[in-house]
């Protein structure tokens, strides 16, 4: 896996030197090859799901159930990412609220049903034993060997979707940090007239991140740094609330909610999970 997320970086950020449209066009491949995917391995578990498996009596402690929320959250992450897209659009103010309700309805529909197949398909203590492989197990039983091939293309293009949604917004957030003076000026530049500066940084430090760290291990890294960012953003939010006609209820809820998702992830994360064997 290490490989392949090394070489989706170098993918990616070709694509992203070539322009929004070859990115818009590769990650429209990449959507659609996981959503299809995990919408065949939906439908078929809730199929033949087990509802004696969904008892609450068989959930995890509260705690771990607040903590993994962590993980679900960097997973959403590139949904922050779509706002990058608005100087590509034809008319930003009507098109890209559309494109974030939508995205987020489909991807919540999916995320819970293939939650639900896979824990009603297996036991909590199986999940767990399983890992990173806990959908190519639940997809066994009904799609056999196809369903652990498909699993692995899910896998890996969602790896190459979820490096484009970092790389995307590289070149365009380094040259207005540079503008702002918060980044050296050579980070707002390009090499040779053509290619970001702040794009290469970035997929230089993904490579050496990916190479030479255990992936799991940045995704919890991850997820704790990106839960401190949106609480801050929430924060300043609120300071500025009057200009953009932000809710201030919602604002404060989402600065809440982050703060304890982050305090119990890393009351159960980054505390005992060392300790374990």
């Amino acid at each position: 896996m290490p490989v392949f997320a090394v070489l989706a970086v170098v993918v990616m950020t070709l694509l992203n030197i070539l322009g929004s449209q070859a990115v818009a066009r590769a990650q429209t491949v990449v959507v659609i090859v996981v959503l299809g995917i995990l919408t065949v391995f939906a439908v078929t578990t809730l199929a033949n799901i087990d509802l004696d498996l969904l008892a609450f009596s068989g959930y995890p402690p509260l705690q771990d159930i607040v903590s993994s929320v962590a993980l679900t959250f960097f997973a959403f992450l590139g949904f922050g990412v779509i706002t990058f897209t608005a100087k590509d659009l034809r008319d930003p103010g009507r098109e890209l609220p559309w494109a974030i309700y939508l995205a987020l309805g489909i991807a919540t529909v999916i995320y819970v049903a293939v939650s639900l197949g896979v824990f009603g398909t297996l036991t909590v203590d199986e999940v767990i034993d399983s890992g990173g492989t806990a959908l190519a197990v639940a997809a066994e039983p009904v799609l056999g060997r196809a369903g652990s091939w498909l699993m692995t293309v899910t896998a890996l293009s969602a790896t190459a979707g979820a490096t484009n949604a970092g790389l995307y917004p590289a070149a365009g957030l380094c040259e207005e940090m540079a503008a702002e003076g918060q980044f050296p000026p050579a980070l707002g530049g390009t090499w040779r007239g053509r290619v970001p500066a702040g794009l290469l940084l970035t997929a230089a430090i993904a490579i050496v991140l990916a190479a030479g760290f255990d992936l799991t291990a940045i995704a919890s890294i991850g997820s704790a740094i990106a839960l401190c960012v949106f609480a801050m953003i929430a924060v300043a939010h609120l300071r500025v609330r009057d200009e953009t006609g932000a809710s201030a209820w919602l604002l404060v809820l989402a600065v809440l909610s982050t703060v304890i998702v982050l305090a119990t992830f890393a009351l159960t994360t980054l505390v005992d999970e060392p300790r374990r064997p």
